[in-house]
């Protein structure tokens, strides 16, 4: 089976869709499959090629004239690799793939990472279409994709080529309690709702400070009015990207991920890995990858009274915390990219069988020379 994976880049800037696609290329490359990946290239390139996994540039960038290009680009690719399977991670990916099938025989996969973008609907054009968490399945299904296309392959980066095993990881030294959130710094994230809930809970918890890794367009907007908190404010300390966020998970008290949607909450695996005590929003796929409420304690988005309250009572039990801190580290094996590799393959399988049937020998044989 020959597979080609396609998202706009393989940069290491934390992009969780970038990352998973990256980790199943590299364990599927283990395992003796040939696999490619095209992108507008980036760190991630090297270690694909050191797992075997071929890149090819594929700029998707959306101006008229590189569209043009990206399509010629596409079938050279497509000529050249003669893929089974093409699996599209992100929207250009899936809609270059799909309009331009034409006369080449592959099956086409996509995965819905984010199905709260309006262009997620797009993600229909394949003939697979992999949901990250039951949530998303469900919201497809409520936006119109065929309940027969769609397959749930829940998220995982456990185990990942990309990184050290958890245990290598030197933990950074932070004040304690700390409180932390790993999250791109947008207001969908509820960066606003927890630094409004650690103002809240301030002064009951003088010793306690709050970390925000992850950069993104709000970051300045969140600064400033942090900057209004007076001394407050040294307490609230944004540390931008970090490539290395488990540095951080190791060494924290609580973990929140206070999203507005999400739809799985891939963090929180690692969060759960570094043994950290969980509070989340409600919202999406989180309760799965929470186990529903058994290895984290979930509370409805975007409200800070209740964010802060639950913050309160885990600072004020420290026999509670520790309880949630082991549970949140039982029942990891099903996050693994083993599991990840081997439901995405059997997805394939289903597919190749299926053209396998419809399709007569000869016919593949002059379309694709196989």
């Amino acid at each position: 089976m020959r597979i080609l994976h396609i998202t706009n880049h393989v940069q290491k800037i934390g992009n969780g869709i970038v990352n998973v696609a990256v980790d199943l290329a590299c364990v599927q490359a283990k395992q003796g499959l040939d696999v490619a990946f095209a992108s507008a290239g980036g760190e991630y390139t090297e270690l694909l090629e050191n797992h075997g996994v071929k890149h090819f540039q594929l700029n998707q960038s959306r101006t008229p004239l590189n569209i043009i290009k990206a399509a010629y680009n596409y079938q050279k690719i497509i000529r050249e690799f003669q893929p089974d399977i093409v699996h599209a991670h992100m929207m250009t990916g899936v809609v270059l793939a799909g309009f331009l099938r034409n006369n080449y025989h592959y099956n086409l996969v996509s995965t819905v990472h984010n199905e709260f973008q309006r262009s997620a609907i797009l993600m229909g054009l394949a003939d697979r279409v992999i949901a990250v968490s039951n949530a998303v399945a469900n919201s497809m299904i409520r936006r119109g994709i065929p309940a027969h296309k769609l397959r749930v392959v829940a998220n995982g980066t456990l185990d990942s080529p990309r990184h050290p095993k958890i245990t290598d990881y030197p933990p950074i030294k932070l004040h304690h309690p700390a409180i932390t959130t790993v999250a791109g710094m947008y207001t969908r994230k509820g960066i606003m709702e927890l630094i409004t809930a650690f103002q809240i809970i301030a002064n009951e918890f003088p010793e306690a400070h709050l970390y925000l890794v992850g950069d993104g367009p709000d970051r300045v907007m969140f600064e400033n009015i942090v900057q209004d908190f007076g001394n407050l404010n040294q307490r609230i300390h944004f540390e931008g990207f970090q490539p290395e966020p488990q540095r951080y998970m190791l060494s924290t008290d609580i973990f929140v991920l206070a999203s507005h949607c999400e739809s799985f909450g891939l963090v929180l695996t690692e969060a759960r890995e570094a043994g950290c005590a969980i509070i989340a929003s409600n919202v999406g796929g989180i309760p799965e990858t929470l186990d529903h409420h058994q290895a984290g304690i979930l509370v409805p988005p975007q409200d800070s009274q209740i964010l802060a309250q639950t913050l309160q009572k885990l600072l004020n039990n420290p026999q509670q915390l520790q309880t949630w801190k082991i549970r949140a580290q039982q029942n990891l094996e099903r996050f693994s990219v083993q599991r990840v590799s081997e439901e995405t393959l059997t997805v394939y399988h289903e597919l190749t069988q299926e053209y396998h049937m419809i399709t007569p020998i000869g016919t593949r044989e002059l379309v694709t020379g196989k």
